[in-house]
């Protein structure tokens, strides 16, 4: 019950920025042992990557004592006031309204004819540089952050809640924030960051594999090119500097029948980056609909396919005591 509840919260209430929040909490550890741990002095590679692991290590046990400290102080007071904790710590795993509402807000700006709100908004969810982008380079770019995102923020959560419970699930989230903030490969991290960036990369991949299946299914059922999407998925999976992120975007960029990937800018630099699907059809603002459609499609399918089939396990072993 604890998935299906999750997810229902998250799909009514999103993440609310007045709520306390753990992910946010997170994010605050990070930047402080950042500054804590980094020197101005010494930056060379080894003892980059040396403080990189330990801050890693360290903001992955804080997460884990932390949640487990709360859910036994909880449950200590009353069961089912530990099960309410249980379920919010699952809810902020989740993130299909905020990266639903994350990529609409850039949508209606681009409706509106809006190209700097709709580059402001994009800043908000991207690394890469905004300032010069256009109207179908933003497109693109939305199209493949929630495609990315739904591995991230929506198969791997739910999928490490129905492996783990929500303990493991907030550290996949704690790993996964890290790899956010300072998996990057510019100078700044690409010592700092490495073992976060690794690390993110192993959480995620079943995750994003695993995500092929749900996101066919959903094509199939928007109406769009299922049959494209396998070959895109197949062909060009591997497009990507990240392992994981490519299995999603190709199977989102066949759907739709056009080109991802490419030359960006990051941070004032200009990255080149393979191509991922074919340039069949015109880019244009209402594919980050569909391509929403798809993400949250495809989220149901998970939830309740993970909850139930939780559900059933857990009956199983009851009746299975039953006999004995």
């Amino acid at each position: 019950m604890i998935i299906i509840s999750a997810f229902l919260l998250d799909l009514l209430l999103g993440d609310p920025e007045d709520w306390p929040h753990p992910v946010r909490c997170i994010g605050k550890l990070i930047t402080f042992l950042e500054g804590k741990l980094r020197s101005e002095k010494q930056r060379n590679s080894k003892y980059e990557m040396v403080m990189g692991f330990l801050l890693t290590i360290i903001v992955v046990c804080v997460t884990i004592i932390s949640a487990w400290s709360l859910q036994r102080l909880f449950s200590s007071i009353h069961v089912s006031l530990g099960f309410v904790f249980s379920v919010y710590l699952a809810y902020t795993t989740i993130a299909v309204k905020s990266l639903t509402t994350s990529a609409m807000n850039v949508y209606e700006k681009l409706c509106s004819q809006d190209i700097e709100g709709a580059r402001y908004y994009l800043s908000m969810i991207v690394g890469r540089d905004t300032e010069c982008l256009d109207e179908s380079d933003i497109t693109k770019a939305v199209i493949e952050t929630v495609a990315e995102n739904f591995s991230d923020g929506v198969v791997a959560p739910i999928l490490y809640l129905f492996v783990g419970g929500p303990l493991l699930a907030l550290t996949y989230k704690a790993i996964n924030t890290m790899d956010s903030m300072i998996g990057y490969k510019n100078e700044k991290y690409i010592f700092f960051g490495r073992f976060a960036a690794k690390l993110d990369d192993a959480a995620n991949w079943v995750p994003a594999r695993l995500s092929v299946f749900f996101l066919l299914i959903a094509i199939k059922i928007r109406g769009l090119e299922w049959r494209k999407s396998i070959k895109i998925m197949l062909r060009d999976r591997m497009n990507h500097s990240s392992p994981n992120a490519g299995y999603p975007e190709s199977m989102i960029a066949g759907a739709l029948e056009i080109q991802l990937g490419g030359d960006s800018y990051y941070f004032g630099k200009k990255i080149s980056k393979p191509t991922i699907g074919d340039n069949e059809t015109y880019v244009f603002r209402d594919m980050i609909c569909k391509t929403t459609d798809v993400m949250r499609i495809a989220s149901i399918i998970l939830a309740v396919f993970l909850g139930f089939l939780l559900i059933g396990i857990g009956g199983f072993r009851w009746s299975m005591v039953g006999m004995y």
